[in-house]
């Protein structure tokens, strides 16, 4: 399978030019990196080395910093990183075959291109895509019922240059830990396409962000590395290797002793999104693109160079 070959034009950074993912200048983005770094709470967890820093962190809710001290040891090793480069990769010239994760990137581009896909892998339950891994011989070729929803834990895989939507998580409280490569973040104040941003933060392995239903809830994700020729937006597909990876973990209301009803997305079976295209609130079951059991007997089986 090969890559469409359409990309946008190739664009250059302009001081005063707004650009996806975040719609921001240069000096908007300066900006709000300096709201990012003094958000109360901290919007992200880790060591704090000043008196402030520890302030900020120390209101974030006990169940999330549980959480993090949980998954604070976590890492992809360098053969997984390796392996998961390979099936990320673009095909070398029309027509040639390319890996799984390449694969399901074209698939899921074939039937929305709002915005660059990126790769949800549920570490427990079903991945729409699982069935993809026949061709590895991992699966029975009738062993593919359609992905499961909710899944509390999530791998996601960002190419460089993609980006999810604008979206929420509703009631759910939970983490966005980096495992490989590099994320940035912006937080918004509600859900809408016009909201107001309160912070735009990066990410690194070992980096922490998160998320309540009061703090945070609403957010972008975006991998901001190489991604090749033309500018990132609706449409774009990247022709690099490159990627960024983030451990999701959400729990529901009633798993952190926190229980109400506002018409928000309540749990972690469905999120709010902003169409980047129509700029229409909609809802995304979360449904996986990936099992975790699969993927990992598919990388372990992938030759490295």
């Amino acid at each position: 399978m090969s890559l469409p070959t359409t990309q946008p034009p190739a664009d250059v950074q302009e001081y005063g030019r707004a650009r996806h993912p975040f719609h921001i200048t240069a000096e908007e983005e300066r900006q709000l990196r300096l709201a990012g770094a003094k958000a109360v709470p901290s919007l992200v967890i880790g060591q704090a080395t000043t008196f402030d820093e520890y302030a900020r962190q120390l209101m974030i809710p006990p169940a999330v910093m549980d959480l993090a001290r949980k998954a604070e040891d976590l890492r992809l090793s360098a053969w997984e990183i390796e392996a998961l480069r390979t099936h990320l990769a673009p095909a070398g010239a029309p027509g040639d075959k390319v890996g799984l994760l390449r694969q399901i990137l074209v698939e899921k581009y074939r039937h929305d291109q709002s915005h660059p896909p990126y790769i949800r892998v549920a570490c427990s339950g079903r991945g729409d895509y699982d069935h993809l891994a026949t061709e590895h011989g991992h699966l029975d070729p009738d062993d593919h019922p359609k992905g499961d929803i909710g899944s509390p834990v999530v791998l996601e895989i960002w190419p460089a240059q993609h980006y999810s939507p604008i979206h929420s998580h509703g009631h759910t409280t939970g983490i966005v830990f980096c495992l490989a490569g590099q994320l940035d973040v912006m937080v918004y104040e509600h859900l809408d396409w016009d909201a107001r941003k309160l912070g735009l933060l990066t990410l690194t392995p070992g980096q922490c962000a998160w998320l309540s239903r009061d703090n945070y809830a609403v957010h972008r994700v975006y991998c901001p590395m190489d991604g090749g020729s033309g500018a990132t937006g609706p449409g774009y597909m990247n022709s690099t290797s490159d990627f960024g990876a983030s451990f999701h973990v959400y729990l529901n209301p009633e798993q952190t002793a926190v229980h109400d009803h506002d018409g928000d997305s309540y749990n972690r079976d469905s999120f709010d999104y902003i169409d980047e295209e129509t700029k229409d609130r909609r809802a995304f079951a979360t449904e996986s693109d990936l099992s975790w059991e699969v993927l990992r007997r598919v990388l372990a089986n992938t030759p490295q160079t």
